[in-house]
């Protein structure tokens, strides 16, 4: 009885990776065939056929299409191919290589843009994904400036303490005027963050960087306004000295 749940359990626990092996890329056939490799060990063709109850032509096939993939490998013992799955590490090979593909074309459609006025230009991001672009934008600077600050992007995205640990790191650093009532957000005790406190009114943070103003606001669904604008940013860096000069340094 035992011996029946325990296969019972491993046929289920089998069908649950095939799916998750194509949600990863591979085909059902390939799924089963790399399991069945990972599960039994160095065979012959053949032998993995039998085992996992597949054509013999059809496992051949497939064994030739996850070798292409880095997933399967062979030595050759008494004149006969003998095939063992290779780390599952290897799943990243596809994802690694169209990585480095997209790094190089990233640049080549950057070209395009050349004749954009470069001077200025306004975006609007939403959601999550343009709260993540506008903090990829504001870690490539050395230094930044904020006010209204509420903490809610950082408690929003899950990357922000590890984003914030490698701007540390970096030795990056930054000014930020927080309301009072968030005080005891852990953002206001980050190394290298600089916090004084001031009673503005709202929910939406300005941060200027470079010759860039941010404004967001973050409840359900955040909302992004970038500006790329030298005289804009520059006016903005001058109400921020001012706000600074009056904040506090602790909360009252």
């Amino acid at each position: 009885m035992t011996t029946f749940i325990s296969e019972v359990f491993l046929t289920s626990l089998m069908k649950d990776f095939e799916e998750k092996l194509k949600k990863a890329g591979l085909t059902g056939a390939e799924s089963k065939v790399y399991l069945g490799l990972l599960k039994y060990g160095s065979l012959n063709g053949s032998a993995l056929a039998k085992r996992i109850e597949m054509d013999r032509t059809l496992t051949y096939q497939v064994l030739n299409n996850l070798i292409k993939k880095g997933l399967v490998n062979y030595i050759i013992k008494e004149h006969k191919r003998t095939f063992e799955a290779s780390h599952p590490s290897h799943l990243l090979n596809p994802i690694k290589e169209q990585e480095a593909f997209v790094q190089d074309l990233i640049p080549e459609l950057g070209s395009l843009t050349q004749e954009k006025d470069l001077q200025q230009e306004i975006a609007v991001y939403e959601g999550r994904g343009g709260l993540r672009a506008l903090m990829r934008e504001i870690i490539q600077y050395k230094s930044f400036s904020s006010f209204g600050a509420t903490g809610r992007a950082y408690d929003f995205l899950y990357e922000m303490p590890r984003i914030t640990r490698e701007v540390t790191r970096k030795g990056n650093w930054a000014r930020i005027i927080f309301h009072p009532k968030y005080s005891q957000h852990k953002l206001a005790g980050v190394k290298g963050i600089d916090c004084r406190y001031l009673s503005l009114e709202g929910e939406t943070t300005t941060t200027i960087f470079g010759d860039c103003v941010s404004i967001h606001i973050v409840r359900e669904k955040p909302f992004v306004v970038l500006i790329k604008n030298k005289e804009i940013a520059r006016n903005y860096q001058s109400v921020f000295e001012t706000l600074w000069e009056i904040a506090k340094q602790k909360p009252l």
